[in-house]
């Protein structure tokens, strides 16, 4: 039986004919694999341990980014990992190291964040993907439901619907997509944000951001440091520093007038852990959230939208996301999900 890396060098080899039925099968046969009808579209006998791929049929919804195929994805389960966020994040980053060392770093990353490709949701502990975008096919590592899912899509509906998702609405897209400089990505389209227009929006946002962040970075093998100022009469300090690799922590820099510690703030005596992040006293005011599966996602996003007011910021768009939070190693990461402008 194929090898993780192998079973990824044959799909990126495969021939999917036009991603017709014709052509799928005749892939499915080439990989040792039965074809089975389903009531929610083919099922891919593969004797894997880890499950049977499946085929995803273009649907009512899917028919508008499609260029008349098919079937917009090979979904191929890589790992049963025992439940939890941990777990879950250990088996995505243990697939994607095994990858990256087969066939290079993937050009991009990120998060699909509450809503995935063609309207589908990801897994409660997060929803980060690696992808090695080709022609005419891209493979994807995906956070499935049970444990990591290898993706063989189409690349034009693929990357049709997702700039087609820009079209300025509150949450429109979510989660966040980080590109490398890589051949690969040549002609790489990016769609419009959103803007966030509440502050109910900024909490929903930040909360939905938060929760699964140290789970996704774990995954991901990547380090977020992600400086957001606060706009005020006074000027545009920075206001907070969030910090997740393993561990998401977050940094308070607003004056002892505003009440940091009423507002959920403690020190590094309280949050011994974010030692290894700032010095003990600079900044004072700070939370250590925990690692995958352990932030409170809502409880931190209402800490931050509480302090921000209490500093004189007048409006979401006075919550700015710091251009040097954009790079993650050497990723350009949009933050879609938040709503927030950068600068």
């Amino acid at each position: 039986m194929d090898s993780t890396t192998e079973l990824a060098e044959r799909l990126i080899a495969a021939d999917t004919g036009g991603w017709s039925a014709d052509g799928l099968r005749a892939t499915a046969a080439a990989l040792g694999w039965t074809w089975t009808d389903g009531a929610a579209g083919p099922v891919l006998r593969t004797d894997r341990a880890s499950g049977d791929a499946r085929l995803t049929p273009v649907g009512e919804y899917e028919k508008r980014y499609t260029y008349g195929e098919e079937y917009v994805e090979l979904v191929i389960p890589v790992g049963q990992p025992e439940p939890g966020d941990a777990a879950q994040a250990e088996a995505f980053r243990a697939v994607n190291e095994e990858l990256t060392a087969a066939l290079g770093k993937a050009p991009v990353m990120g998060s699909h964040g509450e809503m995935g490709p063609f309207y589908s949701s990801g897994p409660s502990w997060g929803n980060p993907f690696l992808r090695w975008r080709g022609k005419p096919n891209t493979l994807e590592l995906r956070a499935g439901k049970t444990g990591p899912e290898l993706v063989l899509q189409p690349t034009g509906p693929a990357e049709n619907w997702f700039w087609r998702q820009g079209i300025g609405e509150e949450h429109s897209i979510s989660g966040y997509f980080g590109h490398r400089r890589d051949p690969a990505n040549a002609g790489l389209g990016f769609p419009g944000g959103w803007t966030a227009r509440s502050w109910d929006t900024v909490t929903s946002s930040l909360a939905d951001f938060l929760g699964p962040l140290p789970a996704e970075t774990s995954a991901l093998g990547a380090r977020i440091g992600m400086p957001v100022y606060g706009r005020t009469d006074g000027g545009a300090p920075i206001l907070f520093d969030i910090t997740c690799g393993e561990r998401l922590s977050i940094a308070c820099f607003a004056p002892d007038s505003a009440g940091p510690a009423a507002l959920g703030w403690g020190t590094v005596a309280e949050y011994p852990a974010t030692a290894r992040t700032w010095d003990d006293d600079d900044p004072v005011w700070r939370i250590d959230a925990g690692g995958p599966g352990a932030p409170k996602g809502r409880a931190l996003a209402e800490i931050l939208v509480a302090t921000a007011q209490a500093v004189g910021v007048q409006e979401p768009a006075g919550l700015i996301v710091g251009g040097e939070g954009t790079f993650v190693g050497d990723y350009s990461v949009t933050y879609y999900g938040l709503g927030l402008p950068t600068g």
